[in-house]
């Protein structure tokens, strides 16, 4: 039985890698091959990673430990959070506060005065306060709930972080470099490997990759938790032949429609300077 079937990851589009002109080379032994300047992962080898990556989750939950799910980026947002929540555990889906694991005790601090502030208005305090100062502390309130929110109940550094694109989450791989916290991530073709400790190589801009294998490593959480989860018979053999050849008439899927990488020609008409010379009007009769 496996974690994740070879056909959920072919139809999310795991296997779809960053432009060919854009990549890392440490990435090249997960990389199956390239069409239409678009590299392909294999996903015999992701499917391999994944449940690696799940068989060290589950021991590190098993032992009482605690995942903290980081994804900033818009495609990863929504998956980190519903995962956290799912699992229990903890996520940040804005943007990386420095210090959050290195400088805990501060963070700890702004995470006090968070609950302090939703304690004010459950006690009645907001009631009579001035209304211009009620509207300030709940400015600030919304402003701590936006960062902290998602690790408000985190009584400490976390066992584990799992992270959605190394490249854009390089604080937090940091900081846990820095207290020895293993880091599980899903690594795109452009990222470096060795940023990561438990490496799951596949698209990470596609909002259907980045659901389906947040949610396999949920599952690892709750089935360590003595949950139950659904666990698939992978009968169904992919063949990455027929995938890349598929891929030729797919793109990889962008931010958004209007996305274009950086250095890739604009389809905009190019700038031609106007010619203000005043030339003399040739039925003007001459004096």
């Amino acid at each position: 039985m496996s974690v994740v079937s070879m056909k959920q990851l072919l139809e999310s589009g795991v296997h779809f890698g960053h432009a060919t002109r854009r990549w890392n080379p440490k990435m090249q032994r997960y990389i199956y091959t390239s069409r239409n300047g678009i590299y392909i992962i294999d996903l015999k080898k992701t499917a391999d990673e994944i449940e690696n990556s799940y068989k060290a989750m589950f021991e590190i939950v098993s032992n009482g430990g605690k995942v903290l799910f980081v994804g900033t980026k818009k495609q990863a947002q929504e998956a980190v959070k519903e995962e956290a929540l799912r699992t229990g555990h903890f996520y940040v889906d804005q943007r990386w506060l420095g210090g959050t694991l290195t400088n805990f005790k501060t963070i700890r601090r702004r995470i006090k005065r968070l609950k302090d502030l939703y304690e004010m208005e459950e006690q009645g305090t907001f009631a009579v306060l001035p209304k211009k100062e009620v509207i300030n502390l709940k400015k600030e309130r919304e402003r701590l709930e936006k960062f902290l929110g998602g690790i408000k109940d985190m009584q400490k550094v976390p066992e584990a972080i799992f992270i959605i694109d190394p490249r854009k989450e390089r604080n937090a791989i940091l900081e846990a470099r820095i207290l020895g916290i293993p880091v599980f991530g899903i690594v795109d073709t452009n990222c470096d490997p060795d940023d990561v400790d438990h490496i799951i190589p596949a698209n990470d801009d596609a909002i259907r990759a980045v659901k389906l294998i947040t949610w396999v490593m949920g599952n690892a959480i709750i089935e360590a938790q003595g949950g139950v989860v659904e666990k698939f018979e992978d009968s169904e053999e992919v063949n990455m032949s027929e995938a890349s050849r598929n891929a030729e008439n797919k793109e990889r899927p962008r931010r958004n429609k209007d996305y274009k990488p950086r250095g890739e020609k604009s389809d905009r008409k190019p700038y031609v300077k106007r010619d203000t010379t005043v030339k003399p009007d040739s039925n003007a009769t001459s004096k």
